[in-house]
């Protein structure tokens, strides 16, 4: 059974999804400091759903201008996500159980984007969390292969 205030987070998502809102911009706007642990002028930082948590420490890291997925990021928005993830988890490191950290994104609706704005998950991995991240594939090598032909000709033709 879930608490009251963790259904009134569930119910709050809902609410802004169904309203064609950012969840997420709502809560840089909200600027909780029970919510928001860090931010600087770029970045944000919060747990998230109560529901959505898959350890313990996990984290968001949003870009606090709204940004849909990756491809309407800019570069430089980017690389401080990337290095305020860095700061975070050297920040969690610190405690002596976490033994390695997975960051997840996921862009577009095929990749299980469940918010439409930009956010990277960090998540703190422990040797006995249980979590498994990586589900075994059927693809055969050959398909690799071929995949990963078709993908360095078009990176290559993208460079000239």
């Amino acid at each position: 059974m879930i608490s009251f205030s963790e259904f009134k987070e569930i119910a709050k998502g809902l609410y802004y999804k169904a309203k064609g809102e950012c969840v997420f911009c709502k809560i840089v706007e909200e600027n909780d400091p029970e919510k928001v642990i860090y931010q600087n002028e770029t970045v944000a930082v919060f747990p998230p759903l109560k529901s959505d948590i898959l350890a313990k420490g996990h984290l968001l890291v949003i870009p606090k201008e709204h940004h849909r997925d990756i491809f309407d990021l800019p570069e430089d928005t980017l690389t401080e996500l990337t290095l305020t993830a860095k700061k975070v988890a050297e920040t969690l490191e610190q405690e002596s159980s976490i033994t390695g950290f997975n960051i997840l994104h996921a862009s577009g609706k095929s990749a299980q984007q469940s918010v439409n704005h930009f956010h990277l998950h960090l998540v703190p991995r422990r040797d006995s969390d249980g979590l498994d991240l990586w589900p075994d594939t059927d693809y055969k090598e050959e398909e690799f292969s071929e995949n990963y032909s078709k993908i360095r000709k078009a990176l290559e033709d993208a460079k000239s």
